[in-house]
């Protein structure tokens, strides 16, 4: 279910991978190229550690998409259920809207 969900957020327009990573960064299921250009598994710890860095400065409680402008083209990182992280590499910002969109779809369709 999870991988179906995945291979269909790749029918979208400009996204070319989709993976989603355990709250201890274990790879729970992947979709297109996620090799392409810095892995998305090499940006997870780092991206999390921002994440924490400005959730402590800003004393949130969470965050609901962070976003990577990467020369590879942009990567979103959207937290899902129990510290899953959603990431996407997409072609082109203007598909922002349209990707988080996608994104959310699938996040709500995950079995819990």
């Amino acid at each position: 279910m999870t991988q179906l969900l995945l291979d269909s957020l790749l029918e979208g327009r400009g996204i070319h991978a989709a993976a989603l990573y355990g709250s201890d960064g274990t790879s729970l299921a992947e979709a297109g190229d996620v090799g392409s250009g810095p892995t998305i598994a090499s940006l997870l710890v780092p991206a999390r550690a921002i994440v924490q860095t400005l959730q402590q400065t800003l004393n949130a409680q969470g965050w609901n998409d962070l976003l990577l402008d990467l020369e590879s083209g942009p990567l979103l990182l959207t937290p899902g259920q129990d510290g899953q992280v959603l990431a996407v590499a997409f072609d082109d910002l203007s598909s922002l809207g349209r990707v988080r969109l996608s994104v959310r779809r699938v996040l709500e369709n995950l079995p819990g």
